[in-house]
């Protein structure tokens, strides 16, 4: 059976890197391109990946070439994955389609539906309306017979996969108490801040602290997906990558710790990359980086209805590559599991 041929545009980034990571493995795709994203700064260069990213040295001698969608185009892929920033995916997505491919956007240029909501939170205006409304919201857990059939697929933000995993089922199933709005604290490693260099990432400068305070552009597309408007504040933490969210829900009346387990097991039996963990065991950083997994713990104090949720996932890998490509299996009709998980008798990933 012959491999899905598989392109990755903005394979200088991190996101685009640890796309390059995992594919490279996959039994059942082959990577026949790399480029460059259109937008970069210095940071994505052309070169050979391996001079980009010395884990890669004598793995792959690909080159990331600068993007040409006639170049693109002679690679025949099956599946074009953009890690790009939001403007470059949203001048690339439709001569991607044009040529057949399934698109995998990581940027955030068609997660949200209101087009109204892009001058805001991100800066600039939306001029694909209509592949807008036709792009399918890339969380399998939630929609995985929509991805099945969609050609332009809008991978989540590693914090929104964060908050929505654990809030989606409890709000879709009444829990969350009228007029209150959950509250969603969640710290990040540096690496979601992307490769290109500033001053609160350097080595010397990066410390635990909170930032965009009540108007970070994940806000709306976490309130969307989980079913209700939050009150989020990211952090900055002082390691390369990981997330780990804190959230709180004022319950409705009538739920009860019983209740609220019944809906995330209901939510997750059968979930290959989600963990719900025995009571009185909480989610750490170390036990999710440079894995598919997002791992969920609660608690709920029953007298005060408090629900307290925690969350860790890799945002590097189910924040961003690690979903892509198990959404690529969906779409292409592979196995879901395919090439997200370690193999017997080979090396664990770097």
């Amino acid at each position: 059976m012959s491999k899905a041929r598989v392109v990755i545009i903005g394979a200088g980034g991190y996101s685009g890197a640890e796309l390059a990571w995992w594919l490279l493995a996959h039994p059942s795709a082959e990577v026949v391109g790399l480029f460059a994203s259109a937008r970069r700064e210095k940071g994505d260069q052309a070169g050979r990946l391996s001079d980009l990213f010395p884990r890669f040295r004598g793995l792959s001698d690909l080159e990331v070439l600068p993007v040409d969608l006639g170049q693109v185009a002679a690679l025949r892929p099956d599946a074009v994955f953009l890690a790009t920033p939001h403007e470059a995916s949203l001048e690339l997505a439709s001569g991607l389609l044009k040529l057949g491919a399934s698109v995998f956007d990581l940027s955030a240029a068609f997660r949200l539906k209101d087009a109204a909501q892009y001058p805001p939170y991100y800066g600039f205006e939306h001029s694909e309306p209509r592949l807008l409304a036709n792009a399918v919201y890339g969380l399998p857990e939630h929609f995985r017979r929509e991805i099945a059939g969609a050609s332009l697929i809008a991978v989540p933000g590693c914090y929104p996969t964060s908050a929505i995993l654990p809030l989606r089922p409890i709000i879709a199933a009444g829990g969350l108490r009228p007029g209150t709005r959950p509250i969603v604290d969640s710290t990040s490693g540096v690496s979601g801040a992307g490769r290109s260099a500033t001053q609160k990432t350097l080595f010397c400068e990066v410390s635990l602290q909170p930032y965009n305070v009540l108007k970070h552009r994940h806000t709306p597309e976490i309130a969307a997906y989980a079913g209700a408007g939050v009150v989020f504040t990211p952090h900055l933490g002082a390691f390369d990558r990981g997330i780990l969210s804190t959230i709180h829900v004022e319950l409705a009346d009538g739920w009860t710790g019983e209740r609220v387990a019944r809906a995330l097991k209901e939510a997750y039996a059968g979930e290959p990359f989600v963990r719900l963990l025995p009571g009185g065991q909480w989610p750490a950083v170390r036990d999710v980086v440079n894995t598919n997994f997002c791992d969920i713990g609660w608690a709920v104090d029953e007298v005060h209805r408090h629900l307290i949720m925690a969350s860790a996932l890799d945002n590097l890998v189910k924040g961003a590559a690690g979903q892509a490509i198990q959404c690529m299996n969906i779409r292409l009709g592979l196995g879901e599991m395919t090439g997200l998980l370690p193999q017997p008798g080979k090396a664990g990933r770097a």
